[in-house]
């Protein structure tokens, strides 16, 4: 390695963390004053360009599918002879685990509900605003999120494994830069990419807590305070920091398997206690409207007031999650074709989101329906009570309600193990196996951030630097569609046609 690459490395690590203490401070000591920043700048961004957020993720889609099913399928994202690095369930564990499984128990009963009090056509509270909002959380956290991911992963995975580059977000744009990747212009990629994970997870870390702290609340009375919340996120860092430290083959395995096969048993029991048939009917229901209005819903701005609020949030959520979950998906993904990874990455998760929040929305709704509008009370009053809410009207809920937080803990971790392996990386030029000390310090750093941030500033300052991250994702995005020019002009000069 020469000296200018690890003075670059040096500096992506440094001037990474500067920004974020800088920000930190600021969200500590003035989260009034950020709120309002960033909640202008992220104001300004979805109105005037909420349009180009939705013809950007329609496009990753095309892209995504028409490079899978093209000639160029069938390269193998490394050598020709190299060999998968995982099992088919050991990285489908890890797939889904690196990607937004916290999200998914947060929201599988919240969301459903606020669109079907509040859908963006027609009348709240009615059955056609229950089947609009089946299909519009299938849609969010459908094939258009994990094609985000795929996106960023694809390029990582080709020019690291099959080009021998950097496994960083900037080496991409080789085809386009050149050396010149090695400069400022990619050590910046490098790091608005540490930039949207280290906020993207630790806002996330907080509002985690927050629900788990509140889950606490709910079930043994235990009051959600400051300090108990910041009890949850220092027991929580620890648990994932050393997970992380273990590496790929040891506990981030292990817990990325714990939360998939705990999710699958939550899904059978409520499936089975929640309304099995009226679950089935919803999802047939749902599918079908989904896969029928995927193009119109894709482009849909016939109400731009609740498109800022969902879907373009949404779609700035994921694309700034990309450059971490991306990274991840790449990094498990060696000896695996194009058509394999884009397939796999963009449909299984995908897949298996949509079983899970028809699911739990679908035993929701039906649950809600017999308790006389109990759950719909229960997200009014508070929305991260809509699962404990659910729950308590199945059997078993002293058994249920405890692992309901065991599984919120298990999914954070999956996911934050990730977020943490991938900042090692980028702060250490792409390093596939970064040192224990890198993991160790973005991990406990990330606890700490949120840490100060909750006793200091409270659900203010996190809520500041969630729209931070996501305003983030603007920048990104445009990176991101030039991704897919490198992407595609590498394929052309690599494997012209004969």
């Amino acid at each position: 390695m020469t000296d200018r690459k690890k003075s670059s490395n040096r500096a992506v690590l440094y001037v990474s963390s500067v920004i974020v203490l800088l920000f930190v401070l600021f969200g500590m000591f003035a989260p009034t004053a950020m709120n309002k920043v960033v909640n202008s700048v992220f104001s300004f961004l979805t109105t005037e360009f909420g349009w180009l957020y939705l013809l950007a993720v329609a496009f990753f889609v095309a892209f995504a599918f028409g490079i899978a099913f093209s000639r160029y399928g069938q390269i193998k994202l490394g050598k020709d002879d190299d060999k998968p690095e995982f099992n088919n369930f050991q990285w489908f564990a890890m797939l889904f685990g690196g990607g937004m499984g916290i999200g998914l128990v947060f929201w599988s009963v919240a969301e459903p509900m606020m669109d079907y009090m509040s859908p963006p056509v027609g009348r709240g509270g009615t059955p056609e605003a229950m089947q609009t909002a089946m299909r519009i959380v299938f849609f969010h956290w459908g094939i258009s999120a994990w094609v985000i991911f795929a996106i960023g992963g694809l390029a990582l995975a080709y020019f690291q494994f099959r080009k021998g580059l950097p496994f960083l977000v900037s080496s991409a744009f080789y085809p386009l830069l050149g050396e010149r990747i090695y400069g400022p212009i990619g050590k910046a990629i490098d790091i608005l990419s540490v930039f949207a994970t280290v906020f993207g997870v630790a806002t996330s870390l907080g509002l985690g807590s927050s629900q788990i702290a509140t889950g606490f609340q709910y079930i043994w009375g235990i009051k959600a305070t400051s300090l108990s919340i910041t009890i949850i996120i220092a027991v929580i860092t620890v648990l994932f920091t050393l997970t992380t430290i273990s590496g790929l083959h040891k506990a981030m395995q292990m817990a990325a398997n714990i939360k998939v096969w705990l999710s699958i048993a939550f899904m059978v029991f409520i499936f089975l206690f929640g309304g099995t048939l009226f679950i089935l009917n919803n999802f047939t229901n749902a599918l079908g409207a989904y896969l029928a209005n995927f193009v119109s819903q894709s482009l849909w701005m016939g109400n731009i007031p609740w498109l800022k609020s969902w879907t373009i949030f949404y779609w700035a959520w994921w694309i700034a999650w990309a450059p971490f979950v991306g990274q991840f998906v790449a990094r498990v993904s060696k000896g695996r074709t194009i058509r394999e990874f884009i397939l796999a990455v963009s449909l299984l998760p995908a897949g298996f989101s949509l079983i899970w929040l028809a699911i739990y929305g679908g035993a929701g709704f039906h649950l809600n329906q017999l308790s006389g509008g109990a759950i719909q009370t229960a997200v009014k009053t508070d929305y991260t009570t809509a699962l404990f809410a659910a729950l308590k009207q199945m059997p078993l809920y002293s058994l249920t309600g405890p692992l309901a937080i065991v599984l919120i803990i298990a999914s954070f971790v999956a996911a934050a193990d990730s977020a943490t392996y991938v900042l090692a990386m980028l702060t250490s030029d792409g390093n596939m196996n970064p040192g224990r000390k890198l993991r160790s310090f973005w991990g406990i750093l990330q606890g700490i951030l949120t840490i100060m941030l909750i006793l200091v500033g409270g659900k203010a300052a996190l809520t500041a630097l969630q729209t931070a991250s996501i305003a983030s994702a603007f920048p990104f995005m445009l990176i991101m569609l030039v991704m897919c020019y490198s992407i595609w002009k590498a394929l052309r000069q690599d494997h012209p046609m004969s």
